[in-house]
């Protein structure tokens, strides 16, 4: 069970239902023994047909899983929504001014407001987009911010996701199998929509094409293949915003632009929403030995005849020692306090920051810089001495590969597991789109971990998701 100290998002202290949850908690009363496991069953059936799956690297299991779906969704008040969103752009707008300053001028490094050799010497940033201006002036078109929540009041970024964000056909495919399990439900609220995304996604792609294209330009989703972890996510995604789903071999280069291999012949791409890492984009820039990317590709970029989305180098700034700066970063750009908070976080480079962290490893949460997916992470409380013993070395050898983090009492959502109903612990992903504006989905992803206890949410560890509710006025 969840600690005393983990806020229940349905139900207070004294037991009662909080406002936000009060139809659900009626209709849920009003359903026979049986039906939540039929629900539970019928969303099984209908993403084993869709096919939605995520390749589980180093498995016994198999290659794909299917994600486990929760039937009862996790809802979220517009003014509480309002609030979020207000934090929610003013971080991606910094973060965005952020990457255009430290590939111009670097006045922040100048200033001294972020240690200069903490970008300079930092894997993820690109010296290839230095001086390079891309469409409207945004590096970073389509952004997951990790939210978590500790109280009615209060939510912490976990992380900013920056360079190709994922889950957002999960967002999408919960509210449909939603729509079609408990369409009473929906008649009883005024649910905010996330069915428009992928015309957003579309609309905010189109604003950011060059210059030179003619028309209503031509976009293409580049996936490494059907061989990637989130190939569901980019067929879906191409297939609902009418784009083009290429490889890197359905592309090609020539006089400075982009074109796609067709039947009719070839056709000038404008816009490419890329879902493969940097390193593999561009083997005559990056990784010479790359046969996902395009030869050529940076530098029809360079020369403004095709918007990459995001851009390369965007990395830097969902770096998680970067992070630690995020509020810093806000006031430099914007001259405002972070609405937001970040998580207390730990540097490890700073002697006695560390000695703390060594002596207290028992009680924190330890992130590799460059790690994802819940791979590379200790979560103290939950780990073995050995384990606590294995991280100390770590960090000793290299402290500036770590960040440490207290556990969080994250809050705690009703969920369906064993055949009834139980807290577990959620974080929330929403995904925030910006071109010729900023927009951000209302809801997003939320992740719920599983396992009674448990405080990790990803898929690739036992982690199911939910649908979000944003409630309308």
């Amino acid at each position: 069970m969840p600690g005393p100290s983990a806020f229940d998002e349905m139900t207070n202290a004294d037991g009662s239902v909080r406002e936000p949850y009060r139809v659900l908690e009626q209709w849920l009363k009003e359903q026979k023994p049986q039906a939540l496991g039929l629900m539970a069953a019928d969303a099984e059936g209908i993403f084993r047909r869709l096919g939605i799956t995520f390749a589980v690297y180093g498995s016994n299991e198999g290659t794909e899983k299917l994600i486990p779906f929760d039937i009862i969704p996790r809802i979220i008040s517009a003014i509480e929504w309002r609030k979020l969103s207000k934090g929610i752009e003013q971080r991606v707008r910094a973060l965005n001014a952020f990457l255009h300053d430290i590939y111009h001028r670097q006045e922040i490094l100048k200033a001294g407001r972020v240690p200069e050799k903490l970008i300079l010497n930092n894997s993820a940033f690109c010296p290839e987009m230095m001086g390079l201006d891309p469409a409207r002036g945004i590096y970073s078109h389509i952004i997951g911010v990790d939210l978590v929540r500790v109280s009615p009041d209060e939510w912490y970024v976990l992380e900013d996701n920056l360079r190709t964000p994922s889950g957002v056909s999960y967002m999408l495919e919960d509210r449909e199998a939603m729509l079609q399990l408990a369409p009473d439900l929906f008649q009883r609220t005024k649910v905010a929509p996330v069915e428009t995304y992928p015309e957003n996604l579309r609309r905010t792609l189109e604003s950011v094409a060059p210059r030179g294209a003619s028309g209503s330009p031509t976009l293409a989703v580049l996936t490494p293949g059907i061989y990637n972890s989130a190939y569901f996510e980019h067929s879906f995604l191409a297939d609902q915003m009418g784009a083009e789903l290429c490889e890197g071999q359905d592309l090609f280069v020539e006089n400075g632009k982009v074109y796609m291999r067709t039947t009719t012949g070839p056709r000038r791409v404008d816009v490419i929403y890329r879902r493969i890492d940097d390193d593999y984009l561009d083997p005559l820039t990056f990784k010479p030995d790359s046969m996902l990317g395009v030869p050529g590709l940076f530098d029809a970029y360079r020369a403004g005849n095709v918007t990459l989305v995001n851009a390369p180098g965007t990395g830097i700034a969902d770096d998680k020692a970067v992070y630690t700066y995020v509020p810093e970063i806000i006031e430099f750009y914007l001259g405002e306090k972070a609405l937001l908070s970040n998580v207390p976080t730990y540097n490890c480079t700073k002697p006695d920051e560390r000695a703390y962290v060594l002596e207290h490893i028992a009680e924190l949460v330890v992130k590799e810089v460059h790690g994802s997916g819940g791979y590379g992470m200790l979560v103290g409380p939950t780990s073995t001495r050995e384990q606590h013993e294995l991280f100390r070395n770590k960090i000793i050898e290299r402290p500036d590969n770590y960040i440490v983090q207290p556990t969080l009492a994250l809050s705690t959502c009703p969920t369906y597991v064993d055949a009834g109903i139980a807290p577990r612990h959620v974080d929330l992903r929403p995904y925030v789109l910006v071109g010729d504006q900023i927009r951000i989905t209302p809801g997003g992803l939320t992740r719920v971990a599983l396992k009674e206890g448990s405080l990790v949410v990803n898929s690739s560890q036992g982690g199911g998701t939910k649908d979000t509710w944003v409630l309308e006025d």
